[in-house]
């Protein structure tokens, strides 16, 4: 190819390959009420989940969202499910003590487990399938730290990985880029697009009312709840549950402070053959590598095409641009695919923490669930049904994410200024194998 713009196919669409099978809704929500129990700001995977709770607990709810229902990051990820916390044992025995850091990696597994649950009783048809992810070391260093980990039993859940070594990594994955891997065998994959869709007609089966293209320009507290300010007008609430996760900004300044947004890009490459995709992708797993700057991809679910996304520039870009260099880093990783473009590119916001964990809580009346570092697919729906089960009255422990510092900086505010110096020493540190 003798330029980026060769890299686009004829067909190509700088817009999320999910929403080829689950387009975007139009604004067809109606009037916004006067008054409800409860005020959902965001109709992504948190918001819906949690309205699913309080609907079904008798509760009127509303849900407002500034686009289209499940416009940001709940249509836009790379559809995989893991265990969702980052840090290791060690790390949380030394910032928690073992009790807390055991019910944080649990809070993990139950994130996992609710995703499993919630398609399987509901019924959602979202090409579900637990695969399992290969985590490939990106030096022979990485693979000696895997090992270890591997060997070290988690206190909070039995995760089944085992080590992969690199002459029978072909085995798992059609290239010679990694040392070799660990294989999580209970991690799943769905499609974001399809399980948001799903997810939206379990909301409304339950009573929910879904108000999209309804930007909140205001929210205060009143004698009664609290009163909220929109594009459609006002309404008054008893409670409030914040589910913005990456897309938090000024309206919520206290948590807009708590993190950071940070853009993700991924690409869908136009159609493969078969036995090509069956010698790269033989176990159909999701996967991820050691690198600071992870790389995650996948077969599509009708294993026609790959997904790959990734960070690729030390500030946000466009996708036209961030789809080039992926396509790059894809190519590295399988030489055979020198000759294949680019269907779809496109970009969403995740929102990481301080201490790389997440967060949920309640400020009388208030609730909030976000933070997800990546993992949102799993979390953001676990967590959303934990606080709106808490709004609804039904369970008020919000379980171990709530019981942790939510750190912020002196003089951060919700810009990252630091952003761009970090990936430029992620990108280092992954170049010299440290």
């Amino acid at each position: 190819m003798t330029g980026s713009d060769d890299c686009f196919s004829p067909e190509f669409k700088p817009a999320p390959y999910w929403w080829d099978a689950s387009p975007q809704e139009a604004d067809t929500s109606g009037a916004l009420p006067s008054t409800a129990d409860v005020v959902v700001i965001g109709a992504g995977y948190t918001g819906l989940h949690a309205a699913v709770q309080t609907a079904r607990a008798g509760l009127e709810t509303v849900v407002v969202d500034a686009e289209a229902a499940g416009f940001g990051c709940s249509t836009r990820n790379g559809g995989q499910i893991s265990t969702s916390v980052k840090p290791s044992f060690s790390t949380l025995r030394k910032r928690y003590g073992e009790a807390l850091a055991v019910s944080i990696l649990k809070e993990g597994q139950a994130s996992l487990d609710h995703v499993t649950g919630f398609v399987s009783e509901e019924q959602i048809p979202c090409d579900f399938g637990v695969v399992g992810r290969f985590h490939g070391a990106h030096t022979a260093g990485q693979y000696d730290k895997l090992a270890r980990d591997c060997d070290v039993r988690n206190p909070g859940f039995d995760t089944g990985a085992f080590m992969v070594p690199r002459d029978k990594q072909h085995l798992e994955l059609g290239t010679d880029a990694y040392h070799g891997g660990i294989v999580f065998p209970r991690h799943a994959s769905l499609d974001p697009g399809k399980y948001h869709a799903g997810l939206l007609d379990v909301a409304r089966s339950a009573g929910a009312t879904i108000i999209s293209h309804c930007r909140v320009n205001d929210l205060a507290r009143s004698a009664k709840g609290f009163e909220v300010s929109t594009g459609k007008g006002r309404i008054r609430a008893n409670k409030v549950i914040i589910a913005t996760n990456g897309y938090t900004g000024p309206l919520t300044p206290w948590q807009q402070r708590r993190v950071i947004p940070i853009g993700s890009y991924v690409i869908a490459t136009e159609e493969i053959p078969a036995e090509t995709m069956d010698r790269l992708f033989p176990t159909n797993r999701i996967l991820s590598d050691t690198r600071k700057l992870v790389y995650y991809y996948r077969p599509s679910p009708d294993r026609k095409r790959i997904l790959f996304g990734g960070r690729v520039s030390l500030q946000e870009t466009d996708p036209r641009k961030s789809g080039p260099k992926l396509l790059a880093e894809l190519v590295r990783l399988f030489p055979e695919l020198a000759q294949i473009r680019i269907s779809h590119s496109w970009a969403g916001i995740v929102a990481f923490t301080f201490d790389t964990l997440m967060h949920c809580g309640e400020d009388a009346g208030l609730y909030y669930a976000m933070g997800y570092c990546g993992s949102g697919v799993g979390m953001a729906g676990y967590l959303g049904s934990r606080v709106g089960r808490a709004a609804a009255g039904v369970d008020s422990d919000l379980g171990a994410f709530s019981r942790i510092p939510f750190e912020t900086r002196p003089f951060y505010t919700g810009r990252p200024w630091f952003l761009g110096p970090s990936v430029a020493v992620y990108r280092l540190r992954d170049r010299l194998g440290i």
